[in-house]
């Protein structure tokens, strides 16, 4: 992938992606973008926690759910989604890296270390980490980490429900949403007082603040994962609106059939 289009992200923010074919929540029919994803579209995003996943929807508030499923159920009490923008691999590859892993860790900078290799299909189905690394290493000559292993079940929850989701669902990365936003990757961890503080700043400055009371997604997630499932609304919306872009592009397609693409 030219790194022009890594430049476009950062100088054209509003450049426009042709999207493919979707499922809309509020009409449940095929096709392409049109009247029903338009600005104000209600869409949320969806970050993994220790405890299950926790969504923030565009219209600012919070949701929490042991399973994917459940969150989304949740959040669609009061209201259609259109769109559900989710931090966690869409799309599993059978050999080799990720198109998406590689442009990613490009967008993030020095932050690269958030973005992990997404393991191949076979390795997810391991039943220990030895086995699951051992097999990604005959796959793709790498290893596989502690942390990518960790979230082998919750990869496979999403990995069986997006195709029944009935809205259209897409994979994001937070650090790739918050450098867009930025126009730059981070300074700081997200783990750290000041990453903390210039996410927040960045999630005001496009209208995603969170509120201080969000439920019991407040109770149950930490506050890294509710800054980062408000970074997946606001790409979310950007991809309702056809402002978002995919890296790469276009998506890449594995024996899944599902595009694969961080979008941004």
């Amino acid at each position: 992938m030219p790194n022009r289009q890594l430049q476009g992200l950062i100088t054209s923010p509003t450049r426009k992606h042709q999207h493919p074919a979707i499922v809309s929540c509020e009409t449940g029919s095929h096709g392409e973008l049109g009247p029903h994803m338009r600005v104000g579209t209600r869409v949320m995003g969806v970050d993994a926690c220790k405890k299950g996943w926790v969504g923030i929807s565009s219209d600012r508030r919070g949701y929490f759910g042991v399973t994917i499923a459940a969150v989304v159920a949740a959040a669609e009490v009061d209201g259609a989604l259109a769109v559900v923008g989710v931090d966690i691999p869409i799309g599993l590859p059978l050999t080799g890296a990720r198109q998406a892993d590689v442009l990613a860790r490009r967008m993030v900078g020095r932050r690269a270390s958030s973005v992990f290799s997404t393991p191949v299909r076979e390795a997810l189905l391991a039943a220990t980490h030895a086995e699951a690394s051992a097999v990604n290493l005959r796959a793709t000559g790498k290893g596989l980490s502690q942390q990518a292993y960790a979230l082998a079940r919750k990869i496979l929850e999403v990995d069986a429900w997006a195709p029944t989701a009935g809205c259209a669902v897409i994979e994001v990365h937070p650090e790739v949403c918050f450098a867009t936003m930025a126009g730059r990757p981070l300074v700081h961890p997200k783990s750290t007082w000041a990453g903390g503080e210039e996410r927040r700043q960045l999630l005001a400055s496009v209208g995603m603040q969170v509120p201080a009371d969000i439920g019991r997604a407040g109770e149950f997630a930490g506050v890294d994962d509710v800054l980062d499932a408000a970074a997946a609304a606001w790409t979310a919306g950007r991809y309702a609106e056809g402002r978002a872009i995919a890296y790469p592009e276009p998506p890449e397609v594995f024996g899944d059939g599902w595009p694969a693409a961080i979008w941004a």
